[in-house]
């Protein structure tokens, strides 16, 4: 019989593999409509795409930011749980023992 994966760990993956695609197809869509902006501002003469570029950019970089710094604290997240866990159980055996 094959080693089944706990459904919190296949569900966690899950999660953090939608936040990546997110991510990812958001910075595409930038990159071909900047492009596709890009293009019409230097053949229309007006050059309007830069404060898109700008704007949309810094938002970009926001998403990115929030993406992949809350995959990286998902660790420290469960880390502080265990220690906070082991704490509580600690206190929990000294209030018994004082009895």
């Amino acid at each position: 019989m094959r080693d089944r994966i706990p459904d919190s760990i296949e569900a966690r993956a899950h999660r953090r593999v939608r936040r990546k695609l997110g991510f990812y197809k958001h910075a595409m869509v930038f990159v071909l409509v900047n492009l596709g902006l890009y293009l019409i501002s230097e053949f229309s003469g007006r050059h309007f795409s830069r404060t898109v570029l700008l704007g949309w950019g810094f938002g970009l970089l926001i998403h990115g930011v929030v993406t992949f710094v809350g995959l990286q604290s998902e660790g420290l997240r469960e880390r502080m749980l265990r220690q906070e866990i082991e704490r509580m159980r600690r206190e929990s055996e000294n209030e018994g023992g004082k009895k």
